[in-house]
């Protein structure tokens, strides 16, 4: 089994908090080059629901989502957030309750929501899906609990996501073992997997790149990996060299970024 799909894994290593995730997440919110924000561009999908809208986050991780749109949220919304692991779920609690808003935390995993049929307005799964070990039940399921009318949000990772990292690894002799990260649902391959339960599937693309000014918020980001226990502290080494090498030269280093959403019509 893949570790992207070992559930696991993923609850008492991975994310067993959100200490990983976290590491990943700052190089976005300090080098991203598109100003208007990953997160306040997702919220936007959701922007059409009813004003007393029940929504179900799969994988809400420490809850980005919501605390980057506290504000934004209306106020009659329903909203459970549910994650596999429940150190994300924690993760989410404390960023949330600060906030003075109402939501509700469940432990839940994709293949089997713990809901009546035609519950939802709308279901979000923000880079998740690729975790899934069984995805076309955890569609089935989504698609059951979805109104009709109601919305499926799959964000994920296109073929081109941080290549320039992925070559790191490579060079690093890892050729063999090294996985695309999000290859089982990807922006590229997604569709096709959704068309299979919902005959309305558009995709949206993101625009955006990183520009890293410091060495460390890269090594960090390697070193959440999934992949950071092949890596040696020596090979390690070498592509901080490497790294530091080509700041000096170039002044910043650029890694790409290919992100989006499908948005699911049941």
């Amino acid at each position: 089994m893949s570790t992207f799909t070992d559930q696991q894994y993923l609850k008492t290593d991975q994310y067993r908090d959100s200490s990983n995730l976290d590491a990943r997440v700052v190089i976005h919110q300090r080098f991203s080059m598109n100003s208007y924000g990953w997160f306040k561009w997702v919220f936007d999908t959701l922007l059409t629901l009813p004003d007393n809208a029940k929504i179900l986050e799969l994988g809400c991780g420490p809850a980005y989502l919501w605390k980057e749109n506290i504000s934004r949220i209306p106020a009659a919304w329903n909203i459970i957030l549910s994650d596999l692991s429940s150190g994300m779920l924690d993760a989410a609690w404390r960023n949330l309750v600060v906030t003075g808003r109402a939501f509700k935390f469940e432990e839940i995993d994709a293949q089997s929501i713990p809901y009546k049929d035609e519950t939802f307005d709308a279901v979000i799964a923000n880079h998740m899906l690729y975790h899934v070990p069984d995805r076309p039940k955890a569609i089935a399921e989504i698609k059951r609990v979805l109104r009709p009318g109601g919305r499926l949000i799959a964000t994920t990772i296109g073929k081109n996501h941080l290549k320039e990292i992925a070559a790191w690894f490579r060079q690093m002799s890892l050729e063999n073992t090294f996985e695309s990260f999000g290859s089982p649902f990807t922006l590229e391959n997604g569709s096709e997997q959704l068309k299979q339960f919902f005959s309305q599937v558009m995709i949206s693309r993101y625009p955006d790149h990183l520009y890293v000014t410091e060495v460390e918020p890269i090594i960090a980001y390697i070193r959440s990996s999934i992949h950071a226990t092949e890596l040696s502290e020596v090979e390690l080494a070498n592509i901080r060299l490497d790294l530091e090498k080509e700041l000096k030269e170039k002044g910043k280093i650029f890694i790409s970024k290919d992100s989006g959403l499908f948005e699911a019509v049941k």
